[in-house]
C-alpha cells in the first residue's frame, strides 16, 4: 500500500528528504552570504533600501532613517539576523526558529519594497513579477521548511532532540 503524500513519514524518505535538506542548506547559504557581505563592507547600510520604501509601511520604514541610532540598531540586527539565520539553516541548529525568523525578515523586505506595477526603484531588479519577487519566493520556501522540519532528521537539531529525550527518560550517560 502506497503512503499518502502528506502522511507524516512520507516526506522523510529518500529524494524527498534530500531535496528538503538541499533547499534548507541553499537558503541558509544565501542568508549567510548576504549577512557576511554586509558585515565586511564598512560602508553598507540599510539606509538606501529604506529610503526607497513604498506602499503601506513606507512611513514606518522611512522613519528609521530619521535617527542614526535606530538605523544603526536596524543595520546590526539585519546583518546578524542574516548570519544567524543562515548558520541555523545550514547546520540544522534551531532550523525551524531560523526559518520563521527568515520568513519575518523576508516579509519586512517585501513590505518595504514590493514588486507592484508602477513602483520604481533606483537599484536594478530582476524585473516586475506582478506581486511576486525573490523575497516572496524564498519566504514561501522557508514556509515549506517550517512545515517539514529537516533539522530534526539531518542536522544539529537531531542531537538536541536526542539529548532532551535522554534527559526526559532519566538516561544520563
Amino acid at each position: 500500500m502506497k503512503p499518502e503524500p502528506f502522511e507524516s513519514a512520507y516526506w522523510r524518505t529518500g529524494a524527498r528528504l534530500t531535496g528538503l535538506v538541499i533547499l534548507r542548506v541553499l537558503i541558509g547559504w544565501h542568508f549567510l552570504h548576504e549577512g557576511i557581505v554586509k558585515l565586511i563592507n564598512p560602508y553598507w547600510s540599510s539606509a538606501g533600501y529604506l529610503s526607497e520604501a513604498q506602499w503601506i509601511f513606507a512611513g514606518l520604514f522611512k522613519s528609521i532613517l530619521s535617527s542614526p541610532a535606530v538605523l544603526s540598531v536596524v543595520d546590526f540586527l539585519n546583518i546578524w539576523g542574516l548570519i544567524l539565520i543562515g548558520l541555523g539553516l545550514i547546520t540544522g541548529l534551531l532550523a525551524r526558529p531560523a526559518a520563521v525568523a527568515g520568513m519575518v525578515l523576508l516579509a519586512l523586505y517585501y513590505l518595504a519594497n514590493p514588486p507592484f506595477i508602477g513602483y520604481t526603484y533606483s537599484a536594478p531588479s530582476e524585473g516586475n513579477y506582478l506581486f511576486v519577487n525573490k523575497n516572496l519566493i524564498e519566504l514561501a520556501a522557508l514556509w515549506v521548511l517550517v512545515v517539514f522540519p529537516t533539522g530534526r532528521l539531518i542536522g544539529l537539531d537531531r542531537l538536541i532532540s536526542a539529548y532532551r529525550l535522554h534527559r526526559k527518560r532519566g538516561d544520563r550517560r
